[in-house]
């Protein structure tokens, strides 16, 4: 019988589904940024339909075929074609962001480490089953600091807690529902935010 608990653990798992986040992201960059109707459009639209959709599509028919098992993936060993085909909708949406919608360069960056970090998973899922969602996590959390150096700005106390919050939460959902161990879902919120956060601030301090 399952505990309020685990309904709760397993509706989070939900919601910040790893092929959900980008999109969350990109609403909220058009948002922050009071971006164009057409621009925040195009570009919510895109990233849901090539991070999202495609990548859906992908598992469900794998799902059909027999590859793998449902779309949570518990099975590390069913990952990798997943993984692949995500990764593929990943460079499309980044050159889509970058050189189609012409972004600023510290969300082109963001894409192109969301995209990296994908690849990243990809491989270390053959050895290791680290935390898609925490890698998600912790990319929507280098992309806000990546807007913040782009402002040259502190993020203000009450953001840096909420975000905080929302790391340890998902870390309890996926401990709670035994997907991953401790060593799993911190590397993937490190690994998250190393991709998604370092690249720009790098740049940015070179030049």
């Amino acid at each position: 019988m399952r505990t309020i608990a685990n309904i709760i653990a397993l509706v989070l798992s939900v919601v910040f589904y790893p092929l959900f986040v980008p999109t969350y992201g990109i609403a909220l960059f058009c948002y922050a940024f009071h971006s164009p109707f057409i621009w925040t459009l195009i570009a919510i639209l895109g990233t849901l339909l090539l991070t999202c959709l495609l990548p859906i599509s992908a598992i469900a028919i794998l799902i059909k075929s027999g590859k793998v098992k449902d779309m949570q993936i518990a099975d590390a060993r069913e990952r990798t074609m997943p993984y692949l085909y995500t990764t593929i909708g990943f460079a499309f949406w980044s050159y889509l962001i970058g050189a189609v919608l012409s972004a600023p360069l510290f969300l082109t960056m963001v894409c192109i480490g969301a995209t990296v970090a994908i690849g990243i998973i990809t491989w270390i899922n053959r050895y290791w089953k680290i935390s898609a969602h925490l890698t998600g996590i912790g990319g929507l959390i280098g992309g806000m600091m990546s807007y913040y150096v782009t402002l040259n700005l502190v993020p203000a106390w009450h953001t840096i807690l909420i975000w905080s919050l929302l790391s340890l939460i998902m870390m309890f959902a996926r401990l709670r529902l035994n997907a991953h161990t401790d060593g799993q879902v911190a590397a993937g919120w490190l690994l998250g935010i190393a991709c998604t956060c370092l690249p720009y601030c790098i740049i940015s301090y070179v030049s």
